[in-house]
């Protein structure tokens, strides 16, 4: 069904939201039949965004392909803190590929259940930032090329945090990593580096290509359930906070992730065949300020002085998401925007 934001109106009382709507308009998660692909027993870090965004996202895909599902996962924290040998939290057909080799992995599986006649089994890769973003680019832009019938999740936390908290292709401007240090005139990671990997999707003119975020559950389980509906290349990129290397309160997880999209500098947006046909407004966008400060990866903007230059040049990065998605609209519902758009035409690709 098409997606529609739920209105709450019971705030000050005991009652759950979910309990007060149609069974067919609860999310996933409150269902007691959701298929817990990734259960207890992880031993991921308290107030982990990807072992949120995981457990999100593939319980939807779950309940949209019936069950049958295969994913392909390349290394990475999610590999690691959910199947440290001889254990594994996954309740999937689970393959682990190497760092950089998913999206290939997850397309020869694809081909032999074609070769096999199975049509019915759907194949999902997964990642983080690292081997999207960086280290699997070459493979994944393949699989975009040549249209496998796949759908690719980053889990995007913004460096490698398995490994040290080193920076990647995915991590912002002026973040603090164990490789960008907040030294000199210049703090931090360098403005003008990485790479914007969904609008990279969107290039390749593949099916489907949406952005998510773990703070609004609703949203990533409609874009996971969504892209189920597409045969081809799809690619699905999520917003997952990391306590441990952001420097925020584990308990501030989906209260960073919310400041990221209400501050603009993560859009969330759907795109379909090469064109955006879908981006969530903001009610009321908020000074980066607000999302920075909740992170000490980005407390040397702050002490021993303020660093307002640096700060200007990330809120204007915001005001462009603003100005270039459409996100600031009179009505805060997903808007399709016209393909006479900036970002809808084939002149903004």
């Amino acid at each position: 069904m098409p997606y529609q934001r739920i209105k709450f109106y019971q705030t000050g009382s005991f009652a759950a939201g979910n309990r007060l709507l149609p069974a067919d308009l609860r999310s996933v998660q409150s269902s007691a039949t959701r298929s817990n692909t990734l259960t207890c027993g992880h031993r991921a870090c308290q107030g982990c965004g990807e072992a949120l965004g995981a457990r999100y996202a593939l319980d939807a895909v779950m309940r949209a392909t019936k069950g049958k599902l295969i994913a392909v996962n390349a290394t990475g924290c999610l590999e690691v803190f959910s199947t440290p040998f001889p254990e594994t939290s996954w309740q999937i057909a689970w393959l682990h590929s190497l760092f950089g080799n998913a999206p290939a992995v997850a397309t020869g599986v694809a081909a032999a259940l074609k070769a096999m006649g199975r049509g019915d089994i759907r194949v999902v890769g997964q990642g983080g930032d690292g081997g999207t973003v960086d280290i699997g680019m070459a493979c994944l832009s393949g699989m975009f090329e040549r249209n496998d019938d796949v759908l690719y999740i980053c889990y995007d936390n913004q460096a490698y945090m398995n490994t040290g908290v080193q920076r990647s292709g995915a991590t912002p401007p002026a973040a603090r990593t164990a490789t960008t240090p907040a030294e000199g005139p210049e703090p931090g990671n360098t403005f003008g580096q990485g790479k914007n990997v969904p609008l990279i999707a969107i290039a390749h003119e593949i099916p489907y290509v949406a952005t998510a975020t773990v703070a609004d559950l609703r949203d990533l389980e409609y874009k996971a359930t969504r892209a189920m509906d597409f045969h081809g290349a799809r690619y699905l990129h999520i917003l997952v906070p990391c306590p441990l290397g952001w420097g925020s309160s584990p308990a501030d997880t989906i209260k960073v992730a919310r400041l990221a999209v209400e501050s603009a500098l993560f859009p969330v947006f759907e795109a379909e065949a090469g064109q955006v046909v879908s981006a969530t407004p903001i009610r009321r966008q908020v000074p980066v300020t607000d999302y920075l400060r909740l992170q000490a990866r980005y407390a040397h903007l702050f002490r021993p002085e303020e660093r307002t230059d640096v700060i200007a040049r990330i809120q204007a990065s915001a005001d462009r998401n603003v100005s270039r998605f459409g996100l600031i609209r009179d009505h805060p519902e997903r808007t399709r925007l016209p393909l006479d758009s900036p970002v809808g035409s084939a002149e903004g690709r």
